[in-house]
């Protein structure tokens, strides 16, 4: 046997295989009615349970269909020879053919009697199974190769959109229908349309491109196919969703019958309930297809995965004849729906793009729909028999009934959980994890990051763009990452500014770490500053390499930034670098930037220098800046710097007032730290009374003959150093640098909180 390895230029350029995509959409869409109506859906399996067929029989019937899926390992390379798009054209036309002859089922059971009519349908089932085997055959290779990857995701999310809004209208005029009809007249009726739709799918394949006869085969054989089997990530692949499939096959196969046999709902009702699963599809297709393409498969068919595991315990806890039962089934198929959209969007994509090699498609194809088909057949054959068997299990254990549908429900439950295991297993095409990508919609505000991030997509002018762009920064949600990217290479300057802003406000995350590392080596030093800023608010440690590169950059203002970027991050490995060039350095401005980072990092080492500083700044902001760099270096609890800012704060209304009162509340400690000097305590509590008299230079003098009364040379260096350059500013004329009055008070309250706690070793 042969199989061909198609050249080049058969296959359609990517402009070809969007073209097509429509196409491809419309045939979905009228093969999903087809499929409602016709043997997958619940009407197909109440119209074999009309003809009188038991659950065995129904279980074996349906099992013929997956069966046949066996014959793809023998057909596979006559099919590349023919065209993968003629073979399945062709075959998926025949197929509806055959099944043109179900409606001629009521005159065959009036004839020959419902026996008869049972082996009838069982023939055209036959027949309709082994054209889908063969026409599924060639879809697999041919899907995989005319959707690009880039928009796989999206392409089943879009599909499953417009399937979903078809099968909603189909199954509740299915019920309309089922409910005013008698016998099979309202079966034949459906099977109709059904038919009408499927031809018209046939039609819109016809038009999608790909698919061409390969002229130069490349020698293979059974074996070649077989050898697939050692790709111990396809094994573990095929290993999962066998689990899953004979888990949940069976189950979802005999579910009407449990619905009307054990819940009690009617036959409408039953053809209705699908209503809730297309609902749930239609909320979640989308936004699985989106998640697929962004985040990988993966993520997305695990999530799924665990929806479904719930499906079997909530259809157990349904209460049976109850007004209650219907809407209560109703809301679990809405979380079916969701959760069966995402586990076959995340596993198709995965088996596309990443489970099977595209050189290989065939090979890795006809294995994987081979065993598909037989572990789908074994297990819907085996859950007939296995509810015949059960038939007279009725257990009652506490107020729940244990019956045949338990055992299937039990099944489903412990083999998709085993499913589960083995596919973390599988290799995943992204890197992100399940637990990640359920992270992404617990942290932030997810919806408002949607609604942001469809706004930025359709906004038209910088404006909006801007806006947008801002918007996404402040919902602190990672989901917005790639529109942030694009945000950040747009060509307008004030879009990619503000898309670092908003980069600033998002949680560390490395995509986004690495494109601002880009932005501050990059060219424009305006942008670059901001860039250097936002490295240090996003708290991400990857930055401190290239942060402290950034230092010798040639631009003052980026080494400034860095510099204090730096210090927000904590690097205390860049003390001495920092201190030796603020020692070396000229430029003022550049000076007040090292001595604020080094402040950040209580770099008491630095005292002296940037009391230096303080001592010759002359505007008011540099002056508090610097002052509090100088408080950092002795403060040794966040809540010392908080004392230094409240008490600023505090001094902007009533200045006396305020440092009086924080002298009053330091006049304890302060007496502990004189050791029983009672001219200096009387010289604090002077310079009490008189700033609460608002007297700031005679307050400064008395605060001042109390330091130099203090033992300094018990307190720690960097204190004691600050305490010093106090006294020296706060004679004559002092009140008018109120920041030593400020940092003589906050001194002495981080003093304190060293000297009177006992230190750790």
């Amino acid at each position: 046997m042969t199989v061909s390895v198609q050249s080049s230029h058969n296959e359609p350029t990517t402009v070809e295989k969007l073209r097509g995509l429509p196409w491809s959409i419309a045939a979905d869409t009228s093969i999903t009615i087809f499929s409602q109506l016709i043997f997958f859906g619940s009407v197909f399996i109440l119209f074999l349970d009309k003809l009188g067929l038991n659950k065995t029989e129904i279980g074996s019937l349906l099992s013929l269909i997956p069966f046949a899926g066996t014959l793809a390992l023998i057909i596979a390379p006559f099919v590349v020879r023919f065209g993968y798009k003629r073979t399945f054209v062709t075959f998926f036309g025949l197929r509806k053919i055959i099944t043109c002859f179900l409606l001629l089922t009521p005159w065959v059971a009036a004839t020959y009697g419902p026996g008869i009519a049972s082996l009838f349908v069982a023939a055209i089932t036959g027949g309709f199974a082994l054209c889908k085997a063969i026409a599924d055959t060639a879809a697999y290779p041919w899907v995989q190769e005319y959707i690009p990857d880039s928009v796989r995701g999206k392409y089943y999310a879009t599909s499953n959109l417009f399937a979903t809004l078809a099968s909603f209208l189909v199954v509740i005029v299915a019920g309309f229908v089922l409910e005013r009809s008698a016998g099979l007249s309202g079966f034949m009726t459906l099977i109709g349309a059904g038919i009408v739709a499927g031809f018209f799918s046939v039609w819109s394949y016809a038009h999608v491109p790909g698919g061409a006869r390969r002229a130069n085969a490349s020698t293979m054989d059974m074996r070649k196919v077989l050898a697939v089997g050692r790709d111990r990530n396809f094994r573990r692949y095929m290993l999962g969703i066998g689990l899953v499939i004979v888990g949940f096959t069976p189950l979802l196969s005999f579910l009407p019958l449990f619905m009307r046999q054990v819940i009690g709902l009617s036959e409408s009702d039953i053809v209705r309930l699908p209503t809730g699963a297309l609902l749930g599809g239609l909320f979640a297709g989308y936004l699985w297809g989106w998640a697929s393409d962004r985040y990988g498969s993966k993520p997305v068919m695990m999530s799924g995965l665990i929806i479904r595991l719930l499906l079997p315990l909530l259809w157990f806890l349904l209460p049976p004849n109850s007004p209650w039962s219907f809407p209560l089934a109703l809301g679990i198929s809405v979380l079916q729906g969701i959760g069966d959209v995402g586990w076959a969007i995340g596993s198709a994509r995965l088996l596309f793009v990443n489970v099977v090699p595209s050189a290989q498609s065939m090979e890795y194809m006809a294995l994987y729909y081979a065993l598909a088909g037989l572990i789908t057949g074994f297990s819907q054959m085996l859950g007939g028999r296995l509810l015949d068997a059960l038939g007279d299990l009725q257990l009652q254990i506490g107020g729940f009934r244990i019956d045949q549908y338990t055992v299937l429900m039990a099944s489903a439950f412990l083999l998709t959980a085993a499913g589960l295991w083995i596919f973390r297993q599988v290799r995943g095409d992204s890197g992100v994890s399940t637990g990640q990508f359920a992270g992404l919609f617990l942290q932030g505000s997810p919806i408002r990051a949607f609604e942001a991030m469809i706004r930025y997509h359709r906004a038209q002018d910088e404006r909006s763009v801007v806006f947008m762009t801002a918007r996404m920064g402040q919902t602190q949600s990672r989901l917005p990452v790639d529109e942030l990217l694009d945000a950040l290479r747009d060509p307008r300057f004030n879009v990619r500014y503000e898309a670092i802003i908003s980069i600033a406000r998002m949680q560390p995350d490395p995509q986004l770490t690495d494109a601002l590392i880009g932005v501050m080596r990059g060219k424009s030093p305006a942008l670059s500053v901001i860039a250097a800023w936002a490295l240090g608010r996003t708290g991400d440690p990857r930055s401190l390499p290239p942060l402290r590169e950034g230092l010798n950059s040639s631009y003052r203002s980026i080494q400034s930034h860095c510099a204090r970027a730096l210090a927000t991050l904590g690097d205390r490995e860049s003390i001495p670098d920092l201190l030796a060039r603020l020692q070396s350095e000229s430029d003022y401005g550049q000076q007040v930037a090292y001595a604020s980072a080094l402040g950040k990092l209580q770099a008491s080492e630095a005292t002296e220098a940037l009391l230096a500083l303080l001592r010759d700044a002359d505007d008011e902001s540099i002056q508090m800046e610097l002052a509090l760099a100088v408080a950092r270096t002795v403060a040794r609890t966040n809540g010392d710097e908080h004392y230094f800012i409240q008490l600023l704060r505090q001094t902007r209304g009533e200045t006396g007032t305020a440092l009086a009162q924080a002298a009053v509340a330091l006049r304890r400690k302060v007496s502990r730290l004189l050791q029983a000097d009672a001219q200096a305590l009387a010289a604090f509590d002077s310079s009490g009374d008189l700033l609460a008299r608002n007297n700031l230079t005679g307050g400064a003098a008395a605060l001042q003959e109390t330091i130099q009364r203090l033992p300094l040379a018990q307190f720690p260096t960097a204190a004691a150093s600050v305490l010093d350059a106090c006294a020296h500013h706060l004679g004559p004329g002092g009140s008018a640098r109120i920041e030593y009055l400020l940092l003589t008070l906050h001194t002495l309250h981080a003093v304190e909180e060293v000297t009177i706690r006992p230190r750790t070793k």
